[in-house]
């Protein structure tokens, strides 16, 4: 039968039963309950040499599958290696739920106190928590205190660099650039030094899942209103407020270390400038726009950082650089959400490899720089619901929103986005596109991706502004108006008529207008199915690549061809 979390089959002898998975098939695989009546499904006796791996929990943005395959790779790993695995997660969507990825299966709420419960029960080697995201993440203190045995880096360690501030001390103790910080005491000390160090700032709270509550503040009175949301998101745990510097670079590593050393890392470019969180950046592996110098000055931090930690498993760090100076922003002792496409990109598994650096097993020869030799490019690109959340406005902001992800292959970035891009459901145009280009220096920096899109033969429909601008330097374009001009015809008619193929609409985040004309063209637009980009970066990229790609250069091959099995 299928209740939901196991799928149990009755052998020959009428006794439940499993095959596959690494038991055998006269093992059998019973759902019990213990004396205080937790589910489990038993996949006969561990031994002393059994590990706990938690799992994600439920699936809801900022932790999704890409989670649970670090879970289900720890688990395999670990059998592989005569540990028998013991996993703790609570969602039936998952592949760590399945009836045979452990030896054990407890179906349990992921809390202190079940997971400590359940260890004393099975009295295992210790807990990897590093496999699941966030949610293990936020109870390693707790755990500690009940004298459940953390495997891999220390509790001290990892809420050294979940806590906000003792992280930014730790960084300003080794001489490592970061942005102008402060721990919050108050409102008024907040805006005090928002004021002294310039705005905008960014809202940092702590042991936070995909940036929730971080908000990018332009003015006092929206320091105030994020600050009292962050509180209430982080009340065991101080707020951090930070200079955001604008116009800068996102970049990420991801690594395994063991022992305070580093074993092999990835480093990956977003797209997206700084201010769009990581889960709805569009990833690029290996990087294209960086300096040689800027990738030795990440490795180096991040050297420092994993030997300052003493980290023993995966461990993901975010930066910004500007003008070839890179500043740290965070750092999460944990699998990260593009661990697995980098291990895909590369071919070096490092949920793999982080397991067996947990559990001090000999591992094979790794590259210590695992995209070093790549002659392909990998892009992974968010997925977005907006359609289905009814006035949410589809722009993107430092708080995560992305509900799914795709990642593709090319020979260039331009093959690679262009696949993801159609992937996630965006389909090219082929007679018209609508510009609106908030603020001057958009105007400006877009204004040669407007000219390919208007040499490839496409129609350019524009808003007022963006289309005397457009006409000035020569490229020809057709004036629409906004509701608010009370003119004809306006830009949602051309949308509900399905006039226009593709919305380019990068507004100001100086400018609010929660309610304004950016915000009917944009929610017009999603509600009406038409493809819309809301970033500059990626509607540059998306010119780029369109101009230089047709369908039929796309490439469909299988992911051996590009990484040797």
């Amino acid at each position: 039968k299928h209740d939901g979390a196991s799928l149990q089959i009755k052998n020959e002898n009428n006794k439940l039963s499993v095959a596959g998975g690494g038991l055998s098939e006269t093992e059998n695989y019973k759902r019990t309950k213990n004396k205080n009546g937790r589910a489990f499904f038993d996949g006969g006796e561990t031994t002393r040499h059994s590990v706990i791996v938690l799992g994600s929990g439920p699936y809801r943005i900022g932790s999704s599958v890409e989670f649970d395959w670090c879970s289900v790779t720890c688990a395999q790993t670990l059998r592989q290696n005569g540990v028998d695995p013991i996993i703790i997660n609570c969602n039936p969507e998952t592949v760590s739920t399945d009836y045979d990825m452990a030896k054990r299966l407890y179906f349990e709420e992921l809390t202190a106190e079940t997971v400590s419960e359940i260890y004393q029960k099975e009295n295992p080697k210790g807990v990897i928590i590093s496999m699941g995201g966030q949610t293990p993440n936020n109870l390693v203190l707790s755990l500690a205190k009940q004298k459940v045995k953390i495997l891999g880096t220390s509790p001290a360690s990892i809420d050294g660099a979940e806590d906000r501030h003792k992280f930014s001390k730790l960084c300003d103790t080794l001489g490592i650039d970061q942005p102008l910080w402060a721990k919050v005491k108050g409102i008024k000390d907040a805006v005090t030094f928002a004021q002294k160090i310039g705005f905008p700032v960014l809202v940092r709270p702590s042991y936070v899942l995909s940036g929730v509550a971080f908000n990018v503040a332009f003015n006092a009175p929206d320091l105030e209103n994020y600050l009292k949301a962050a509180s209430k998101v982080s009340e065991k745990y101080p707020v951090v407020i930070s200079k955001f510097i604008e116009g800068a670079k996102e970049i990420e590593i991801d690594a395994v270390a063991r022992e305070g050393k580093i074993l092999t890392y990835a480093i990956s470019e977003h797209v997206e400038n700084a201010g769009v969180h990581s889960g709805d950046a569009t990833l690029v592996l290996p990087p294209q726009k960086i300096y040689g110098q800027t990738e030795k000055q990440i490795e180096e931090i991040a050297t420092q950082i994993a030997k300052s930690l003493k980290i023993t498993g995966p461990f993901n760090m975010q930066f910004i650089a500007k003008d070839n100076r890179v500043l740290v922003i965070e750092c999460n002792l944990r699998a990260s959400r593009s661990l697995p496409f980098v291990s895909k990109i590369t071919g070096v598994n490092f949920a793999e490899l982080a397991t067996q650096a947990i559990l001090a097993i000999k591992t094979d020869l790794v590259p210590k720089k695992a995209y070093e030799n790549l002659d392909f490019v990998g892009v992974k690109a968010p997925q977005f619901s907006f359609s289905r959340v009814q006035g949410a406005d589809p722009v993107l902001r430092v708080e995560m929103a992305s509900t799914g992800e795709v990642a593709c292959f090319g020979a260039d970035i331009e093959e690679a986005f262009l696949k993801s891009q159609i992937a996630t459901g965006t389909k090219l145009p082929k007679k018209s596109v609508f510009i609106s280009l908030g603020g001057d220096e958009n105007k400006v920096k877009f204004l040669e991706s407007a000219r390919l899109l208007a040499d490839l033969g496409l129609k350019i429909y524009a808003t007022t502004g963006t289309s005397k601008f457009l006409t000035s330097h020569g490229i020809k374009n057709q004036k629409l108006h906004k509701i608010r001009e009370g003119k004809k015809p306006t830009v949602v008619d051309y949308l509900t008529t399905k006039k226009i193929d593709l919305v380019i609409n990068v507004f100001d985040p100086y400018e609010k207008e929660a309610s304004g004309d950016g915000y009917i063209i944009r929610r017009t637009t999603i509600d009406w199915g038409i493809p819309l980009l809301t970033n500059l970066q990626t509607a540059e990229l998306f010119a780029q690549a369109i101009t230089t790609k047709k369908l039929a250069d796309l490439k469909a091959l299988p992911w051996e061809s590009y990484v040797p099995i």
